[in-house]
């Protein structure tokens, strides 16, 4: 099919990375759009290398085309400068494979990954002519607004910019929804009534259909539907059956290097671990495992469908895959002979990880990665991370005498309960582990000094998590905390083996308001747009003084999202989601963090976390 790029010859060599616009890659799916009844437009508010390192966009993009009905394209942010071109010169946003408007397309679905993108998903609806507000979206004109991923897990800070929001799995839901859409235009039905109806599909969010009130003090007095026949809880949609879930063999080959690049081949959904400040570890219970024959045979056809040169194992925690030896040990056969690359995260330090990443990787020359995320056992226990120091340990040790001698460190600052003692430990313990690469390793064998890079996060309290009840430090309390850290660090004999690094205060305090906010946030999101903010995520773009005469002109002060006391009772702005993880769970395990009490992973005992309820996974391995 021919057709005319959206872009000049001249503005294409004015730009940065051209090829981030122009479509056509390898497995780019390519449809007649004059014998097509949707067209949906599927868009990752960010660069197109980190777009197209997702995997769950690759999913649904496989899955939309598979309808002869619907052709799926895909949509990324465009990046300043292109930004400031589309702007100057009235060139409306484009999906890469048509290069038509994405104005002219039925949906558009925007994946939600993190909140220091949503200045970019207002950019997204402003370059393509899209009304900003849903509630100015009166008819078909405009595409129906969709956004799906973890962030629509409390999308109220971004509410009035949405249609809808798929809560959950998306590989459930969509057909019914595009049945349902196409069926309502067909026959004259007004957007507002197909947005009615989708509301009670199950998993849909129609924001617009649901009323909020206020107490004095600002919590939320009342969340609910407009209409008895408006559902006042959403669950969440899970897929059952990961094994024979849709799953693309020929996922779309980026032309330049994306950040991920490489076949990503998902073994589980879901953690048995509990970690209580952990988001994913909540949402994505209970856990579910692909057959590993399957995973074989995928993993084959990606590779020839590809070319990739890496095949990366994506889960919370690979080294929790029943099947991982088999799986593994197949990998390394058939990658072997190709001189393909294994790429193993998530995975525990033990004997046998180790064994197979030096069989795998190239990896004496890189650096083995830890995530303790607390300097004492103390918090560890506080956030349950099943982690003691004697594995820690135990884990540097095998991999120094494996022959490495660089290990990264990961660990959080602002924890629940968390002392200056607690905070130093994260210098102390990192040099134990220096310390130890010089009592293991004799002096004949070592390959230079031993290189140990520790570096910290600020914690951020998140919806469904035993967390989501914290108060959280402010940015010159972070900044504080990292000081004392570095400080510590200074001081030890070791010193020159110890590097300690820490992300931004300011970005981190955002990140928290919008993680915990709800719909007033609306507005200062799109006064910050005006201002300028963009593309949020990345350092030298972010633009903290611009955040903060936003909040100051609409009158909302951020504290009240982050560092406030809150009740057992209190309703939260996303209480009318159901994860399947009861908010009783959540609230017992906040309670035993602050009683310093380790709760069992899954598969050591049942919890009771109400993830059962869906019938599936470790909950009925047994």
């Amino acid at each position: 099919m021919e057709r005319k790029l959206a872009l000049d010859d001249a503005t294409l060599l004015s730009i940065e990375q051209p090829a981030r616009y122009i479509g056509g890659e390898v497995n780019a799916v390519m449809k007649d759009k004059n014998n097509i009844a949707i067209r949906f437009a599927m868009c990752f508010p960010d660069i197109y290398e980190i777009g197209m390192s997702h995997l769950g966009i690759q999913i649904l993009y496989h899955m939309f085309n598979r309808r002869e009905d619907t052709w799926c394209e895909r949509v990324y942010s465009p990046w300043t400068d292109l930004h400031s071109i589309m702007r100057d010169r009235h060139i409306p946003l484009f999906a890469l494979e048509s290069q038509d408007p994405v104005k002219d397309f039925d949906f558009l679905g925007i994946t939600l990954q993190y909140e220091m993108c949503y200045t970019n998903i207002l950019q997204i609806l402003d370059l393509s002519g899209i009304p900003m507000m849903a509630e100015d979206r009166k008819d078909y004109s405009f595409p129906i607004v969709i956004g799906g991923g973890p962030c629509t897990y409390n999308p109220e800070p971004i509410a009035s910019f949405f249609d809808i929001f798929y809560i959950g799995e998306g590989e459930t839901a969509y057909d019914a929804l595009l049945d349902l859409y196409k069926e309502c235009r067909d026959f004259g039905v007004p957007r507002a009534e197909f947005l009615r109806r989708a509301a009670k599909i199950p998993g849909m969010y129609v924001p617009s259909l649901y009323r909020v009130t206020y107490k004095d003090d600002m919590t939320i007095e009342d969340f609910s539907p407009i209409g008895d026949d408006i559902p006042r809880v959403i669950k969440k949609e899970l897929v059952k059956d990961l094994t024979n879930a849709v799953y693309p063999e020929k996922p779309v080959v980026p032309f330049i290097k994306a950040t991920q690049d490489r076949v990503v081949l998902e073994i589980q959904r879901g953690c048995i671990r509990g970690c209580r400040f952990c988001q994913a570890g909540m949402l994505y219970r209970p856990v579910r495992e692909k057959n590993v024959e399957e995973l074989k045979k995928t993993a084959v056809k990606m590779l020839e469908s590809t070319g990739h040169e890496e095949i990366s194992l994506s889960s919370l925690s690979s080294s929790d895959y029943s099947q991982l030896e088999e799986l593994v040990t197949y990998l390394v056969e058939v990658c072997s002979e190709k001189k393909i690359n294994i790429s193993l995260p998530s995975l525990r330090i033990d004997a046998f990880s180790l064994d197979v990443m030096s069989k795998v990787q190239d990896v004496k020359k890189s650096s083995l990665t830890f995530a303790p995320e607390a300097g004492s056992q103390r918090m560890r226990n506080v956030i349950n991370k099943g982690l003691t120091k004697d594995d820690i340990l135990a884990g540097s040790k095998l991999a120094f005498e494996g022959g490495w001698n660089k290990v990264k460190l990961y660990f959080m600052l602002g924890l629940p309960t968390e002392t200056e003692e607690d905070i130093k430990d994260i210098a102390h313990l990192s040099e134990e582990i220096a310390e130890l690469y010089y009592d293991t390793v004799p002096k004949e064998k070592r390959q230079g000094k031993v290189q140990i890079t520790a570096s910290s996060s600020f914690f951020i309290p998140k919806p469904f998590t035993p967390f989501q009840w914290a108060v959280m430090g402010t940015h010159s309390e972070f900044a504080e905390k990292a000081s004392v850290v570095k400080a510590e660090f200074d001081s030890m004999l070791n010193r020159k083996s110890l590097r300690y690094i820490h992300h931004e205060t300011d970005l981190s305090e955002l990140e928290g308001i919008f993680a915990r906010g709800d719909r007033r946030l609306d507005k200062v999101l799109l006064t910050a747009y005006k201002k300028g903010c963009l593309f949020d995520s990345w350092s030298e773009c972010f633009d903290y003084e611009k955040w903060v005469a936003a909040f100051e002109e609409c009158g909302i002060s951020g504290d009240f999202y982050t560092t406030r006391e809150r009740s057992a009772d209190e309703i939260f702005p996303w209480d009318f989601i159901d994860i399947g993880v009861t908010k009783n769970f959540l609230r017992r395990e906040w309670e035993n963090a602050m009683a310093g009490k380790v709760t069992k992973n899954c598969r050591a005992g049942c919890s009771g976390c109400g993830a059962a309820s869906f019938g599936v996974g470790v909950c009925h391995e047994r």
